[in-house]
This record gives C-alpha cells, sequence and structure tokens, in this order.
C-alpha cells in the first residue's frame, strides 16, 4: 500500500468533460502544490453521497484557505457514471471526479477491496495529501467505517485544529 513520504505513481484516470472523454495522469497532475485525493467505494452509494463527497464541496473554500490547489475525487466507476453523479449532488467546479473505471491504479496504490457480487473490485475509502508529488497524509478507513477520510478530518490535520 502506498505510504506517507512516497511519491504519487503514475496511472491514467478519466472525465468525461465538454469535449469527450478526457485521461488524466496523477504523476502531472499533483506534481506541483498541495492537492487532496479521495476515493470513494461508488458513486451514488449512501455514504459517498450523503457524506463523503457533499464534505469536501462543503469544505473546498475553507481547504483552499489551508493552501489546498485542487481536491479530486476518484471511483472505480466509468467517467460517465461519475459525471451523472457530479451533475446530481451540484459539485460544480468545487471537487474534480475522475474514473479509475477498472480499478487498475487503485490496485497500483494497494488500496482496493473485493466487494463481491456488489460491485467486484473497488477502491478502499480514503483520503490523502499530497504537496509536490508526495504523499504527505494518508488516511484509510477501516472496514465499514467513515471518518479518517472526511473532509472535515482532512481539514483538522492540515490546520492544526
Amino acid at each position: 500500500m502506498i505510504q506517507v513520504n512516497d511519491r504519487i505513481p503514475a496511472g491514467t484516470l478519466t472525465a468525461l468533460g465538454d469535449v469527450g472523454l478526457q485521461q488524466f495522469n496523477p504523476t502531472e497532475m499533483f506534481a506541483q502544490g498541495r492537492h487532496i485525493l479521495f476515493a470513494v467505494p461508488g458513486a451514488f452509494t449512501p455514504t459517498c453521497s450523503e457524506k463523503h463527497l457533499p464534505g469536501f464541496v462543503e469544505h473546498a473554500a475553507a481547504l483552499q484557505q489551508a493552501g489546498v490547489q485542487t481536491i479530486t475525487c476518484v471511483a472505480v466507476n466509468d467517467a460517465f457514471v461519475m459525471r451523472a453523479w457530479g451533475k446530481a449532488l451540484n459539485v460544480n467546479d468545487k471537487v474534480q471526479l475522475l474514473a479509475d473505471g477498472d480499478g487498475s491504479y487503485h490496485q497500483q496504490l494497494g488500496l482496493t477491496k473485493a466487494t463481491g457480487s456488489f460491485g467486484g473490485l473497488r477502491a478502499e475509502r480514503y483520503a490523502m495529501v499530497i504537496e509536490d508529488g508526495v504523499v504527505t497524509h494518508l488516511f484509510v478507513e477501516d472496514e465499514k467505517t467513515f471518518g479518517v477520510s472526511s473532509a472535515e478530518h482532512v481539514l483538522a490535520a492540515l490546520t492544526g485544529e
């Protein structure tokens, strides 16, 4: 599993934008500055839709005041689902939603879980802070919990509160 002080690895994440499917390489995205990358097990699932993503949307301004340049949410879903989820929750440009369609990027990070017939391979629920391409904070949830990867917890870690 990726650890604090590791460099964020290269990979391919996708989004459905105004010009069609776009690919993003996390190594390039997070090369300079302070960024938050968090993952949810699945778009449109209860905790992800009611707490995890909305928390980052709600606290986006405070996170930016703490020096965060971008907030990115990723899930093992396709880019079409991620775009629809963002529209349904009125995310706008506060959080970028990216897809790891086959879970290969999360396998590389060592942050996957098998959910069987529920959804197959999924990302663990986590949040990380990346500064100049290096993971400085990593918060991975225990099974069926939500707290350490929340926007509130990440903000407290960044502000020392």
